[in-house]
């Protein structure tokens, strides 16, 4: 695939990937993005995971013709970009590879050879001449690694991103670009929102027409629609009104409870509302709708005498991530000692400006007249 007449798309799509990670679900696959840069001296962007090496370097090779190239250039260690590192040095000997200085000291973890020779170690602001076009690095650091860089290209203006900008799903799916990418971002990048907005505004003095991901498609129209999204998400600001319902229900009265209230909120508003049942739900939409909108209400049972499990795992993700500056009410539910409101309010006073919506209702197993009429009074506050 041709980016522009001089640099070239040699990436691998992945179909067979069931978990990003061993635990994102990715129904449509995820591509392990890698460029070549063709100049008077030729540089490769980024490497692949080992599943796709072999596929990889045929798409080199094809690039390539002829050439030889002079740089490899390591954006981003982790080993779905990092895998094809040892066949570049073992394939091409006289290869230089241009890294930053924190990832030259982590590279003896992700391969045996030996190669301090080869290293060409930037920094902020270096530039590299490849003839007709240049390399300007900028230092990414916990985006969402600590050795991670960007590269910008200034002849042809291209952002080379590493995970930034990224998204689930392989090149030939064809879906919205926000949705999977939202999911990407909450749950791989999500807990980095200042390190996201300190390169963000590195960004904003660069002139970009093309932005390069290590995952997912290249970004060649409204850049500023892209960016916009990131800097929204990374400042941890709500991206639509909305309420997220997010249950569980052990025996199915929690299940009517929550059936209820939507019911009654839809009667007060036309905001969107989204239910979850977290026991079944995939865990990380549930996440990524929790950061998208600006409100949700948290239902869950009472379980020995404290958080019912899936519960507890999802108010986990969510300070893990630094989830922030929401409205949130609970309804909790027990039958004999309710105690579950008592422990997630715990875990969201550990948030930053969460603003928790009263009454919190207590269900005692099954909802009664009382319990719907709180839930109005809820409504009333929450929206």
């Amino acid at each position: 695939m041709k980016i522009t007449d001089t640099i070239k798309y040699i990436g691998v799509n992945d179909k067979t990937l069931d978990l990003f990670e061993s635990q994102y679900v990715i129904p449509n696959g995820v591509s392990y993005n890698s460029y070549v840069i063709l100049d008077e001296k030729t540089v490769i962007m980024d490497t692949v995971d080992k599943r796709a090496v072999l596929e990889w370097e045929k798409n080199l090779s094809e690039a390539l013709g002829d050439k030889e190239p002079e740089y490899l250039l390591v954006s981003h260690l982790e080993p779905d970009h990092s895998a094809g590192i040892k066949v570049i040095i073992e394939k091409y000997p006289n290869i230089k590879v241009i890294l930053s200085s924190r990832a030259a000291n982590m590279l003896p973890q992700f391969i045996d050879n030996n190669i301090e020779d080869k290293l060409v170690i930037v920094k902020e602001g270096d530039v590299i001449d490849l003839g007709s076009h240049k390399l300007n690095f900028v230092m990414a650091p916990m985006v969402h690694w600590p050795e991670v860089m960007f590269t910008y290209e200034s002849t042809e203006k291209v952002l080379f991103s590493a995970d930034g900008f990224g998204k689930f799903g392989s090149l030939d799916t064809d879906e919205d670009w926000a949705c999977e990418a939202r999911r990407y971002y909450f749950n791989i990048v999500g807990k980095y929102g200042a390190q996201v907005q300190a390169i963000l505004k590195k960004a904003s003095n660069l002139d970009i027409k093309i932005i390069c991901p290590l995952h997912g498609p290249i970004l060649t129209e409204n850049i500023e629609y892209y960016i916009n999204k990131y800097d929204i998400w990374s400042s941890y600001k709500p991206e639509d009104e909305g309420i997220l319902i997010a249950y569980n229900s052990i025996h199915g009265n929690t299940e009517k409870a929550v059936e209820k209230l939507e019911e009654l909120l839809k009667e007060e508003t036309s905001q969107k509302i989204v239910v979850s049942d977290l026991a079944r739900e995939d865990m990380a939409e549930v996440i990524e709708d929790a950061f998208r909108y600006d409100k949700m209400i948290i239902a869950t049972p009472t379980y020995d005498a404290g958080l019912f499990p899936t519960t507890e795992k999802f108010l986990n993700h969510l300070k893990h991530k630094n989830f922030q500056n929401r409205k949130v009410a609970i309804i909790e539910n027990g039958s004999w000692a309710p105690m579950s409101g008592k422990f997630v309010k715990e875990e969201l006073c550990q948030m930053k400006d969460i603003t928790i919506v009263d009454p919190m209702i207590t269900i005692k197993t099954r909802m009664t007249k009382e319990n719907i009429e709180q839930m109005k009074e809820l409504i009333k506050n929450l929206i």
